[in-house]
């Protein structure tokens, strides 16, 4: 029985309970449906709040029917809009009563237990003002926002928690209490489907790094999902620029570690096949437009490894001459046929015909400092011209490379008519110059202090200046520079550099002092060869010669102080870039100066260096030629003019280790002819890639020889004076941190001479603070 009436009690329960439910909702209905009329409207509560600002947002007028759903509907109006704890609209009669219980002012705001980022930083970060309505939903929102700031600084266990405390007057403080907590670091990056390069090797593509030694430094180990989505970008550019046009990255997961205190990233790639390029051809659906003079213009590269950067680099070439030949509106387009069974690609560049639209005008905004001309001198489109997509797009990467900006956005819109489209450059500045105070040492001058300043957009007009000041016990050194890349408003490069600079030599038993101006042009000959011609004038004097030194160097001191003065050129042909280049690059360079006036030689210079990846990219190869020759027609050089050979030409030799030598004094006499041959390589250790150290090994070959003119002395005076090859092999470490890359080196002189002196051990360290 008990269990019986146990069931009709909650019987009954639902009963009743339905009954009231419907009873509501009749009552709503009808109350919705009930018309109300009002001739007036008593607001309470309000402090700061006028009636009429109350009124507008409530928006009902006197006199007008409204039904007891627009009445509720006005209501919630009020509530939305942040400014009142309470909202209460009544109708009593054929008045309106609105009561309200406003939010309190906020007093002030103060941050309590932030640390790692200051009261600056957060207060930007939020909404919530001083002196305006204190609303809860914001306060959470800003709680939330301080919490995301931490989040990038990869404190993702960060707590902040919104507080008020009252005032009088209807006024609160609001503080934000800020748990910090530790921070999240990137504890490994890894990758899954990589079958061509390394994960070490695929690393050191990506901006985002592994924590490592110096992770208070690095600022990379954090997990930024802004920074993943570039280096998704940058990971299918290193794979396509070497061939693998189906590379796609198909997912990265991203796992946090039980403790929450560190990432696990991991990078899903499908790198598909290796291409080559097929046949090249030209097609034209442009009728005025030649085939042959197009295809004469490619660089077929047929066999090579396929690389956007060719095809890129041919479109390039025939849109310009398309605009060469006076043909508009010209696009080409590069169609490309996959043959997977050669591993080939077919590429066909196809003229067609673009749509006529053209450039009105070219808007820019963000740019604070910079002027707009040293903007607009990067496109090679001005207002009026065809639009080209292409030219924008090189234009945009130009902005970029100039370093001013931290962000760079270039768009089009349509302008007044539908043949006109407006380019839209959006920049974000950010700092371009350094003033440094800092301590350098290195092996060939020890300890010296530095100072110096630079900025690389001088009153923002795109110009550089720079200062130095190294004071150091062998040696004091001043240098000023000037650099205006756009020189009388075309793609030439104008520098002016001065130098000053005393030597006091431990190693020799005199002095110099060197003075030197020199004004220079550059400017590009091809797409990766540039050439620069200067005008040089110089002094130098050899002083404090000791009645020890070498006869043939106190002969050249009598000669006193000279002027001398030159007209040089200076050829170079680089094809190494930054970011994703190819595996392989090169470097020459070659200069000619020639010295007129009372004192007439030619110095001759020379350098061709490559460097290649090996073993899936891992290891890199390089090797270097270089060598130098001076000739006097009139006149003979002195020991302010020859080479000395220091440790960056021949490793595991003091700086006047080598070379002539006065048989009597063994005084460092320096020579007309140096030549050397450098060949090294670097491969990782099988440390963690977030330590920066690498390994290497390397062997140097070469000499410095010829003093020229003995002035008197017998040839037997002179020791080394001929070709007297030195070799060195060793091992280095190098370390790359924050602070710059150092490198070790260790060696030991395969081939050397009795009075030549050398070094097991040198180090280049450079430090600022």
């Amino acid at each position: 029985m008990a269990q019986d009436d146990g069931r009709g009690r909650g019987l009954a329960q639902r009963v009743a309970r339905s009954a009231i439910v419907v009873a509501a909702t009749i009552w709503a209905g009808a109350a919705a449906a009930q018309s109300y009329s009002f001739s007036s409207v008593r607001i309470e509560g309000n402090q700061l709040i006028e009636d009429g600002t109350i009124l507008t947002y409530l928006g009902i007028g006197r006199g007008e029917a409204v039904s007891g759903g627009q009445i509720n509907a006005a209501a919630q109006r009020l509530r939305e809009t942040g400014l009142f704890a309470e909202v209460d609209v009544i109708p009593q009669g054929g008045t309106l009563v609105v009561q309200v219980a406003e939010y309190p002012t906020i007093a002030r705001i103060n941050f309590e237990g932030n640390a790692r980022l200051g009261d600056e930083q957060l207060a930007a970060a939020i909404s919530s003002i001083e002196r305006r309505v204190y609303s809860p939903t914001r306060a959470e929102a800003d709680a939330a926002a301080i919490t995301e700031a931490y989040a990038v600084q990869g404190r993702i266990n960060a707590t902040v928690r919104p507080v008020i405390i009252p005032r009088d007057g209807n006024q609160v403080d609001l503080v934000f209490e800020i748990f910090e907590g530790a921070v999240s670091e990137i504890e490994r990056v890894s990758f899954v489907g990589n079958r061509a390069f390394s994960d070490g090797r695929l690393r050191g593509v990506l901006e985002t790094k592994q924590a490592g030694l110096l992770r208070a430094l690095i600022q990379r180990d954090t997990f930024d999902p802004q920074r993943l989505d570039f280096d998704q970008q940058v990971l299918t550019d290193f794979y396509r620029s070497r061939g693998y046009a189906d590379m796609e990255v198909q997912s990265v997961d991203v796992q946090l570690t039980r403790e929450r205190d560190a990432y696990l990233i991991t990078f899903n790639v499908n790198e598909g096949q290796q291409y080559r390029i097929g046949r090249v051809d030209v097609a034209t659906e442009v009728p005025e437009a030649n085939i042959a003079d197009y295809a004469a213009e490619l660089r077929p590269q047929e066999g090579a490894v396929y690389s956007p950067d060719i095809v890129d680099n041919n479109v390039e070439r025939l849109e310009r001459l398309a605009v060469r030949q006076g043909i508009d509106f010209v696009r080409v387009d590069p169609r490309i046929t996959r043959n997977p069974a050669s591993g080939t690609l077919d590429i066909t560049y196809t003229l067609v015909r673009g749509e006529r639209i053209f450039v009105e005008r070219i808007d820019i905004e963000g740019n604070n400092t910079t002027l707009d001309r040293v903007i607009r001198a990067q496109f090679r489109t001005v207002e009026g011209d065809p639009l080209n997509p292409r030219a924008i797009r090189e234009s945009a990467n130009r902005i970029r490379a100039l370093g001013y900006f931290a962000d760079v956005q270039v768009d089009t819109r349509p302008g007044s008519s539908e043949d006109q489209v407006v380019v839209d450059v959006d920049v974000e500045e950010r700092p371009t110059g350094s003033l440094s105070f800092g301590a350098n040492y290195n092996s060939d001058n020890g300890v010296s202090l530095v100072a110096s300043f630079s900025e690389r957009n001088f009153l923002g007009r795109g110009q550089s200046l720079d200062f130095r000041l190294n004071a150091g016990r062998r040696s004091q050194v001043f240098s000023f520079g000037f650099g205006e890349p756009n020189f009388l408003g075309r793609d030439l490069n104008f520098g002016f550099d001065l130098a000053y600079r005393r030597t006091d030599n431990d190693s020799a038993l005199y002095d110099t002092d060197s003075f030197r101006i020199a004004p220079s042009l550059q400017f590009p000959i091809s797409e990766r060869g540039s050439l620069q011609v200067f005008y040089a004038t110089e002094y130098t004097d050899i002083t404090d010669v000791s009645e020890e030194a070498s006869p043939l160097i106190q002969a050249e001191a009598a000669e006193g102080g000279i002027w001398t003065q030159a007209l040089g050129y200076s050829y170079s042909w680089d094809s190494r870039r930054d970011g994703l280049d190819e595996s392989t690059r090169f470097l020459l360079r070659f200069g000619q100066e020639f010295g007129v006036g009372d004192v007439q030689y030619i110095r001759t210079t020379a350098l061709a260096t490559a460097e290649t990846r090996v073993f899936r990219e891992d290891v890199v190869l390089r090797a270097t030629i270089e060598g130098g020759l001076l000739d006097y027609n009139d006149g003979a050089s002195r020991v302010t003019d020859r080479y000395f050979l220091g440790s960056r030409y021949l490793r595991g030799f003091d700086t006047r280790g080598i070379g002539p030598r006065d048989a009597n004094t063994l005084d460092a006499l320096g020579g007309n002819k140096y030549a050397v041959a450098r060949l090294e390589a670097e491969f990782p250790l099988g440390l963690p890639e977030e330590y920066g150290i690498s390994g290497g090994v390397f062997v140097d070959y070469g000499s410095v020889w010829d003093v020229g003119d003995l002035r008197g002395l017998d040839e037997g005076d002179v020791l080394y004076n001929d070709f007297t090859p030195r070799a060195v092999v060793g091992a280095s470490l190098f370390w790359t941190t924050p602070l710059g890359p150092l490198r070790f080196n260790f060696t030991e002189a395969l081939q050397s001479e009795e009075f030549d002196e050398t070094r097991n051990f040198d180090i280049t360290i450079a430090t600022q603070f």
